[in-house]
């Protein structure tokens, strides 16, 4: 039996080093190949820990945490993020701002994914002040050797839930790489999707 948690950030303190293994385990696979180490997990998830109005959605077996998604207003993000917005002119008040969602892969497939988009959009609406949605993915060339045979990327979950990529908004973040002996800059694409009222 899956249990589902939704905290705040400072609720959220004590879950902090399980979220930090979690997204080490699962960006390691494709497409974001990111060897994490725990110190830069701690300095990321210190920005969501810190913000009172962010949100740690949790999927919890037998008190192993197997799953996580986390959300935070737009303007309690690091510069990086905030900036795309910026330059589109959408103030960054306007905007509730979805962090990971990482899941174990014996966990896929079970509806957990909606969940997590469905408790971030439900705390986003809670707020009372937001105009939409948004989240950004790392973008991959379409030739990458690595890329698995038969990986179907999340676009289509993603639209059928009313996210939109934008053309114009891309940012640019460093992490190490599986493989490769230096941090590396990647590019991510936005999405973003109107919040509807309750």
């Amino acid at each position: 039996m899956i249990e589902i948690l939704a905290l705040t950030g400072r609720e959220a303190a004590r879950h902090l080093d399980a979220v930090a293994a979690l997204r080490i385990a699962v960006f390691r696979d494709w497409p974001y190949l990111y060897a994490g180490d725990l110190d830069y997990e701690a300095n990321y998830l210190a920005t969501y820990a810190a913000s009172p109005e962010s949100l740690f959605v949790l999927a919890v077996d037998a008190g192993r945490v197997v799953g996580a998604s986390t959300g935070i207003p737009l303007a309690h993000e690091t510069h990086a993020f905030v900036e795309p917005f910026v330059a589109r002119g959408i103030p960054s008040a306007d905007v509730f701002y979805f962090g990971e969602s990482v899941l174990l892969p014996d966990y896929r497939g079970q509806g957990l994914g909606h969940r997590f988009f469905d408790e971030r959009e439900r705390h986003a609406r809670r707020l009372g002040r937001f105009r939409m949605t948004a989240f950004c993915a790392v973008e991959r060339d379409a030739d990458d050797p690595r890329r698995p045979p038969g990986h179907r990327p999340n676009d289509s979950f993603w639209s059928k839930r009313g996210y939109r990529p934008q053309d114009d908004m891309v940012c640019r973040i460093d992490w190490p790489e599986v493989g490769l002996p230096a941090t590396t800059s990647h590019r991510l694409r936005f999405w973003l999707r109107p919040l509807e009222p309750s």
